[in-house]
């Protein structure tokens, strides 16, 4: 897709062409191996269903499961390090986890590999020993760019140094992901926005992750909320908010490639309070597609709609809910018409 995907408003066509769906990622989560400190909001036991820490466990399932893919001749994935703080885990970890990836790699049997870790935990040093083992990707979680987010969370760096990792990291070769989390202690929805476009523009990420603070059983900010010194951020302001920042990495032609914690049914149970939805991602595609259309129409009404065939699953909303709003346009179910290609065309 080309880098710039342009929306221009007031025009009587745009392109809508959200980036193509990645090829499979074999996620392997390793829940708070190398974490320096817990943070107030993770629960990684809860988000991700794992309890078996033990490499020497985890591993062998791996390789088996990559096996049999390749038995029956399906496309080789990518491999992918979660849950903790890749590059802090001791060097031996590390060692075992690269040295596991690389073999898989010469064998044909993983794509590429990436894994996460934090913005204070990449030195010069650590992303030697990636590259080395040929990772591809390296995912940060910054969480935000700002320092008095950053602070309220204890996350024990500022903006200033989520940038110059996110520099170093660039700078190494590697592909940059960015997670960023809005609603966390201490933030709004205009520093969530402003976060995505320091992210797109100033750290250069080549995609974006969205995870919504939830509040987790047994997290510190359970507490917090609990003692009324927390409010999460409701869920119809963060799907709007989403959308904004959806619609600005659209425009910069960069993908997001996840809104929301991956479902578990550990996590359904772990869920406190919080934004969360089972559609949230396309609750969120939805509005991004409406605002535009809205904006292009510049206030004045709608005849008829062509659409991308692509969009007709998440056009009117989840369960039809923004079948109001694009009637407020003019618009009834005959009047939009979903065609190939990337063109909306409004008349």
């Amino acid at each position: 897709m080309d880098k710039a995907n342009d929306i221009q408003h007031g025009a009587n066509a745009f392109r809508w062409a959200p980036p193509k769906r990645r090829s499979a990622v074999v996620p392997v989560f390793l829940p708070f191996h190398g974490c320096p400190t817990r943070c107030l909001f993770c629960a990684q036991h809860s988000q991700t269903g794992v309890k078996d820490v033990s490499l020497k466990n985890i591993l062998p399932k791996f390789k088996m499961l990559l096996e049999e893919r390749a038995a029956k001749h399906e496309d080789a994935p990518e491999l992918a390090f979660y849950g903790g703080t890749f590059t802090a885990m001791p060097i031996g970890e590390q060692k075992l986890c690269l040295d596991f990836a690389a073999g898989l790699k010469e064998r044909g049997l993983v794509s590429s590999f990436r894994c996460s870790t934090r913005p204070d935990c990449v030195d010069r040093a650590a992303l030697a020993r990636l590259k080395a083992a040929g990772c591809a990707t390296l995912e940060l979680g910054v969480q935000s760019f700002d320092d008095v987010a950053l602070r309220a969370c204890r996350r024990g760096y500022g903006g200033r140094e989520a940038l110059a990792a996110c520099a170093r990291v660039k700078e190494a070769g590697f592909a940059l992901g960015v997670q960023l989390l809005p609603g966390l202690p201490g933030s709004s929805p205009e520093d969530f926005v402003n976060d995505v476009q320091i992210a797109l523009s100033a750290a250069g990420a080549d995609m974006l992750r969205f995870y919504p603070c939830l509040v987790l059983r047994g997290t510190e900010l359970e507490a917090a909320w609990r003692d009324g010194k927390y409010m999460p951020m409701p869920l119809d302001i963060c799907l709007e908010t989403l959308a904004d920042g959806w619609l600005k990495a659209l425009k910069a032609g960069v993908p997001v490639i996840r809104m929301g914690l991956a479902p578990e049914k550990s996590l359904e149970a772990a869920i406190a309070a919080g934004p969360h939805h089972p559609a949230l991602g396309t609750r969120v595609m939805a509005r991004a597609l409406y605002r535009a259309v809205e904006s292009a129409a510049r206030g004045g009404k709608l005849r008829s709609l062509q659409v991308p065939q692509n969009c007709r699953g998440y056009f009117w909303g989840h369960r039809g809910e923004l079948r109001p709003a694009w009637a407020a346009l003019g618009l009834t179910p005959d009047a939009v018409n979903f065609v190939q290609g990337e063109t909306v065309s409004l008349c």
